[in-house]
């Protein structure tokens, strides 16, 4: 019994792996490469934790929240990132998602695939406080790699201040601090810094 699950903890282990070859559109903050969805999971983790004081909600389950942001991309290792400025594969992308979730967190024991996958689900909805400042950090760190590269990603789809308020703007629900400061020390410098397209 031991022995099973193991072996099935280890399979899923290496299976998300592969998410370290998923290279996203934007670039790490010296723009010199595209940085991969294992970064872009660490580093979120990273801003969850030094950015917690900053959720509306001052009882939020931190654990919960990092669980989250390890596991929300790693579907794209079946499939794949798409921009979320481009409407057309962002419509298609979420049932490849959830075929991807279904697949990839099965590997695991029963027990731990259903957590995971009501992980996985929860972060895609936006209900709870877990689940609105995790997708609230998840858009802060595009913005914030963006603002370091000089707009490289940003630059290169012709991307403009308004798509990037309106895309970015349910951050609010999870942190109006963070938003307020997205919204005055990085989209406002990137459009000062020409950045962003006019």
């Amino acid at each position: 019994m031991t022995i099973d699950r193991i072996q099935k903890q280890m399979a899923f282990l290496i299976e998300a792996d592969k998410i370290k070859n998923i290279f996203r559109i934007n670039h790490i903050t010296d723009g010199t490469r595209r940085e991969n969805d294992a970064e872009h999971s660490w580093h979120l983790c990273l801003l969850a934790i030094i950015l917690s004081e900053h959720a509306n909600y001052k009882e939020l389950d931190l654990l919960k929240v990092l669980k989250m942001l390890l596991i929300h991309d790693i579907v794209e290792i079946d499939a794949g990132d798409a921009y979320v400025y481009d409407a057309a594969a962002k419509a298609a992308q979420h049932a490849k998602e959830v075929k991807a979730a279904d697949r990839l967190f099965n590997i695991l024991p029963d027990d731990q695939a259903k957590e995971y996958r009501a992980l996985w689900d929860e972060f895609e909805e936006r209900k709870t406080p877990e689940a609105k400042f995790a997708a609230g950090l998840d858009r802060l760190h595009p913005m914030l790699m963006n603002l370091h590269s000089q707009g490289k990603s940003w630059l290169e789809h012709d991307i403009k201040a308004e798509q990037v308020k309106a895309k970015n703007q349910h951050m609010q629900e999870g942190s109006e601090v963070l938003w307020e400061y997205a919204l005055q020390n990085i989209i406002a410098k990137a459009e000062e810094e020409n950045y962003l397209v006019k």
